[in-house]
């Protein structure tokens, strides 16, 4: 256990010198709260009824490619160059290396999805208050608040162990970044089955609205793809020289 502690901080002091990784959690946190704090004025301005957790839950569907970019830059970028055979020279059993790596990878998605999250409800309470939102900007279940976090860490997790089994910056991204911007968007509007999609299957922790899966069972589904996509790359990471 000490050691994965020590290969899980030794990644996460790695993490913290990746400017482009931390360029993307701060820049997520920022666009965040940016977004909810618009939709917020926006539902003032219009009398309606709703929350700062409201207002968080529409901008979700805008920052998941701010928890992919994160995801993906804690594998993908020791593959652009020779980091990995110094990585594994460092840490040469490569189990304990693929472990220290996703828990640092879980980590960092982790306090990037709680952070947006918070500046977004903060944000949305701060302009709710300011336009006078008042009597209608109601109080909403934390759970909800809740539900996004994890959906959003998952997401990025997810990411992760993809960019671990390509191996490659652009296929990962592009990969994720397509599947939910883009594919899953479309074939949620022709087929119901879009509900098994990772992202669709995770929203419902804080969007509860399909008639099949719950919060829970969306969550297992989510989980699912996880463990698929890092099965594989485990497989890969353990069989093939970098």
């Amino acid at each position: 256990m000490a050691r994965l502690y020590g290969v899980t901080a030794a990644e996460l002091a790695k993490l913290g010198t990746l400017p482009a990784a931390v360029a993307s959690a701060v820049a997520t946190v920022l666009v965040g709260a940016v977004i909810t704090a618009a939709l917020a004025a926006y539902a003032a301005d219009r009398g309606s009824a709703g929350s700062p957790v409201a207002a968080v839950v529409q901008a979700v569907p805008y920052v998941q490619a701010g928890l992919v970019l994160v995801g993906v830059w804690a594998a993908a970028h020791e593959y652009a160059g020779a980091q990995i055979r110094t990585s594994l020279v460092a840490v040469p059993g490569r189990g304990l290396l693929l472990a220290g790596k996703t828990a640092a990878a879980l980590a960092a998605v982790a306090l990037t999805a709680a952070a947006t999250v918070g500046a977004g409800t903060a944000a949305a309470a701060v302009t709710g208050r300011l336009l006078g939102a008042g009597p209608v900007w109601e109080s909403a279940d934390p759970r909800t608040a809740l539900g996004a976090a994890v959906h959003l860490a998952l997401l990025g997790l997810l990411s992760h162990t993809v960019a671990l089994l390509l191996r490659h910056l652009v296929p990962a991204l592009v990969g994720m970044l397509s599947l939910v911007l883009i594919a899953s968007p479309l074939l949620g509007g022709l087929t119901e089955h879009a509900r098994w999609l990772p992202d669709r299957a995770g929203a419902l922790l804080f969007d509860p609205s399909d008639t099949v899966l719950t919060g829970a069972t969306g969550a297992l589904v989510l989980l699912g793809w996880i463990a698929l996509a890092g099965c594989a790359a485990a497989v890969r990471f353990a069989r093939s020289d970098p």
